[in-house]
């Protein structure tokens, strides 16, 4: 099934990190994040660093990005992506952002200087409170007066499903790599419109042909638990909706959205997922899927 795809689908664990998490790749990740940065912040050079934190004490839950690294400035950059759904992921990106916040602090005095801190979420999904226009959304701390508070803390959501543009659509170059991200799977060359060197070197790298066996066995890994997430998801929501129209009636319609996080953890142990990645799609905590998996037989 691969091997009809000619490109990786960056939003696989293996994709994402084949083209933005290796160092012969830096330079791709580079690129994308000047897309989104100020014009003051603009990065020149990072560094890759360890992505699993761990808390202050035993009872603290540790933190597990997918990128994580710093410029030499000292910013940091958190790049997570998302495939599904969760219930909390906002509340996440708050708890995963005091990560590098505590580890800047320093022994003996100090004077509590900060570095900037961004946190990157590429979604394969929307939230429920943002325009549908809206496929960027920047969150700054601000005051009473929507002025901003703290500039050092940056977080940027990107969310694919709304970015409807087409080829000759493209604009900027924020646009391209939007377009990239989205359809990357689904193309067989390279469009005209990408023909900026960064765009030649990332479809060189995505090229499933170039991979070692060992590379190609690693995506297709990726790729089936891809699906398998997608499809968990996908049937729960049209669960929801056909309930909802059975019954003929809005609380049909709410009920069908409050058991979705039940369905996605029923089938999502049918197929095998682990418990821990399940608490993350559905914002539910390992002890209530533990409970549940004892409760049904699969």
């Amino acid at each position: 099934m691969i091997m009809q795809d000619k490109y990786i689908n960056p939003l696989t664990d293996f994709g994402f990190k084949k083209l933005f998490g290796t160092e012969p790749n830096k330079d791709l990740l580079i690129d994308f994040l000047n897309q989104l940065l100020p014009s003051n912040k603009k990065v020149k050079n990072l560094s890759y660093t360890k992505n699993e934190h761990l808390g202050n004490s035993p009872i603290d839950r540790k933190a597990i990005f997918d990128l994580y690294c710093e410029s030499k400035n000292g910013e940091k950059f958190i790049v997570e992506m998302q495939k599904a759904k969760q219930n909390y992921f906002k509340d996440r990106s708050v708890y995963y952002a005091t990560f590098p916040i505590q580890e800047q602090a320093k022994r003996g005095e100090w004077n509590y200087k900060l570095n900037d801190i961004f946190t990157i979420g590429i979604l394969d999904f929307v939230f429920d409170d943002t325009p549908d226009n809206n496929y960027l959304t920047t969150v700054k701390l601000k005051d009473q007066d929507c002025q901003v508070f703290y500039d050092k803390l940056t977080f940027i959501y990107l969310e694919l499903p709304k970015f409807t543009k087409t080829e000759q659509q493209l604009q900027s170059k924020f646009d391209k790599w939007m377009f990239v991200l989205k359809h990357l799977a689904n193309l067989q060359n390279r469009p005209t419109a990408l023909k900026e060197k960064v765009f030649k070197k990332l479809f060189e790298a995505a090229e499933i042909a170039k991979f070692s066996p060992k590379e190609k066995q690693q995506y297709e890994d990726s790729l089936k638990y891809y699906r398998d997430i997608k499809n968990v998801v996908d049937t729960s929501k049209e669960e929801g909706r056909e309930e909802g129209r059975e019954e003929g009636k809005l609380e049909g319609l709410k009920q069908g959205k409050d058991e979705k996080s039940m369905e996605v953890v029923k089938q999502g142990l049918k197929e095998g997922l682990s418990v821990t990645m399940l608490s993350k799609l559905t914002g539910l905590s390992e002890d209530t899927i533990r409970e549940i998996q004892k409760d049904f037989k699969f």
